[in-house]
């Protein structure tokens, strides 16, 4: 166990959390891959190598985005320094439903603690992705800032909370899930023609599912609303957080309908590594409940 101060909290930037808040809190995170137009990028919350509305303009062209895992040795560039400094490290990883990052991370701090076997690597896998990891790191950043736990009580806490991260995504770039291999084009074309968007979420093992379909724009507020009445835990109090795809617009009016109902709203940018899957447009609404698969 170490005492704050002696250890050091790290995420990775599939989170999605404003550049800004996660310095804020003093979070680490350490910059996830893509590769467009056969070029390598790596991704930071300030988006400093690409900037979000350069992507999403690239991928509306047409443009492929590929995602990459963090490299093995950029584990070793990130926490080795801190290690040598006397200090642990607790990191918080993509969820192992959608990448390889977490089994990665644990092989290279077995590795590394070869070394300095004085030191401890604490890796959570966070079962969350995008602004649903963002809300996690929000939470634990939160306690890390302000109560000064132990890594052992920040660990418990994280693991605690991570499963009640309620994550509800409708997408709206049809086209991007076919060229991503999540749909057939005969269903894409059916889907395009009668306005239906699909809706995903993340089961308990984090991994993303299409729990269904709705038609329309005008139905997406309406159904993230009524998830958010549903399975969250006294959502009056909370803080919530609406995350989208080069959607400002739809974002800031679902803010504006779950104003009064909630404590505060918050709204994050989803970046490449989700972005290359779901495409412009998508609209998320993330809270603090029970995961329920059931519209």
């Amino acid at each position: 166990m170490s005492k704050y101060g002696d250890y050091v909290l790290f995420t990775d930037s599939t989170c999605d959390l404003p550049n800004n808040m996660a310095e804020d809190m003093n979070i680490k995170v350490m910059a996830m891959g893509f590769l467009m137009e056969e070029k390598a990028y790596n991704h930071y919350l300030d988006a400093r190598e690409m900037s979000l509305d350069e992507f999403y303009k690239k991928l509306k062209s047409g443009i492929q985005s590929q995602t990459t895992q963090i490299a093995f040795n950029s584990y070793t560039d990130y926490w080795e320094p801190y290690l040598k400094a006397g200090k642990d490290i607790v990191y918080i990883s993509f969820t192992s439903g959608l990448s390889g990052t977490y089994n990665t991370s644990k092989i290279a701090a077995r590795d590394l603690l070869e070394n300095y076997p004085d030191r401890s690597i604490t890796i959570i896998d966070s079962l969350c992705a995008s602004a649903g990891q963002g809300a996690l790191m929000y939470y634990v950043g939160n306690k890390y800032k302000n109560e000064k736990p132990s890594s052992e009580e920040l660990v418990a806490y994280a693991e605690n909370i991570k499963l009640k991260i309620c994550h509800w995504f409708v997408v709206d770039d049809i086209d991007q899930l076919k060229r991503g291999g999540r749909i057939s084009g005969v269903t894409a074309t059916f889907a395009k023609a009668l306005q239906i968007k699909p809706v995903l979420s993340l089961d308990n093992e984090g991994k993303l599912i299409n729990v269904g379909k709705i038609r329309g724009n005008n139905n997406v507020n309406d159904l993230l609303i009524k998830k958010m009445k549903q399975d969250a835990e006294n959502y009056k109090s909370q803080t919530v957080f609406v995350a989208h795809a080069d959607n400002i617009e739809g974002a800031k009016e679902l803010k504006k309908e779950l104003k009064g109902l909630v404590n505060d709203v918050l709204i994050f940018d989803i970046g490449p590594v989700i972005g290359t899957h779901v495409g412009s447009g998508m609209l998320a609404l993330v809270f603090l409940g029970k995961r329920n698969l059931e519209m």
